[in-house]
């Protein structure tokens, strides 16, 4: 929902190569994945005589793949480096098992997101043909502020990037978005007291979301788990699904306060995803 921009303010073109190259990397958006060399040029504002040849080294490299009409698009290489970070895959394949069985209990939308900066990032979601329809995708980012992950997110975040977050600019969805910095504070901390934060209606009116923190060592939030329901579905019917969920997965990655086995959500047993889900995420 925030793609990094690939042109800097006022024009100035990006300098280093490895800034020219990750510049005409973020100029691909979810809405345009596929684009020419003299677009890929225009959104990193980067001469075409550079684009060309920085796209030429990310071409060899594997990064980006050119099509039969010559449109360039990400490469597969690219996404099997981005499918190393920590917080990605490992934590994936730890939380998949509760999420799927999340997810059968509610046949809605179960999602899974960490934190980058002030913004959410989305590393798994699961959803159904009858599922209440969302803005958000794996890979994808969104404002910390309107939605179930993130507000436990943000809640559980440091001080300094709590205070950020509350300063502002805090967009609007609906008319039911928090915009007010002052409402906003109270809700992260009713979040932290009860373990709960609830998204009515907020980013749009036909959804809802319940979401639960996921602790790791330490008892230290690594992510967040929520499910988003049609908007007239009792969040009570939900919460008990999604706190169990939570503890099995806080649990799994061997947080202290999840020692009892959580009730009710339990992980069936599931064939490993790739080689290194045996392997404990660093996480």
């Amino acid at each position: 929902m925030f793609p990094v921009t690939g042109r800097r303010s006022g024009g100035e073109a990006p300098t280093s190569l490895a800034t020219k190259a990750l510049t005409i990397l973020a100029s691909f958006t979810p809405e345009r994945p596929r684009l020419t060399l003299s677009e890929l040029a225009r959104e990193s504002g980067l001469a075409l005589t550079t684009t060309h040849r920085v796209v030429g080294d990310l071409l060899a490299w594997g990064a980006l793949e050119r099509g039969s009409d010559g449109a360039y698009q990400i490469g597969l290489r690219l996404w099997e480096t981005a499918s190393l970070a920590p917080r990605g895959t490992p934590l994936r394949e730890v939380a998949l098992p509760y999420m799927e069985d999340l997810y059968e209990a509610t046949h809605e939308n179960v999602q899974l997101a960490v934190r980058e900066d002030l913004e959410v990032v989305y590393v798994e979601r699961l959803t159904g043909r009858g599922a209440v329809r969302v803005l958000t995708r794996v890979g994808g980012r969104f404002a910390l502020h309107a939605t179930g992950v993130g507000l436990v997110l943000l809640a559980h975040a440091p001080t300094d990037v709590q205070e950020e977050a509350l300063a502002g600019p805090l967009r609007r969805w609906t008319d039911l978005t928090i915009t007010d910095p002052a409402r906003l504070r109270a809700v992260l901390a009713e979040v932290r007291r009860t373990g709960v934060a609830v998204s009515d209606r907020q980013v749009t009116v036909d959804a809802l979301s319940v979401a639960c923190p996921v602790h790791g060592r330490g008892d230290r939030v690594l992510a967040a788990l929520s499910v988003v329901v049609h908007a007239d579905t009792p969040v009570h019917a939900v919460r008990p699904a999604v706190q169990a969920a939570a503890r099995g997965m806080s649990r799994a990655l061997g947080a202290p306060s999840a020692l009892r086995r959580p009730e009710g959500i339990r992980p069936r047993p599931s064939r490993p995803r790739s080689g290194r889900s045996g392997e404990e995420p660093p996480l």
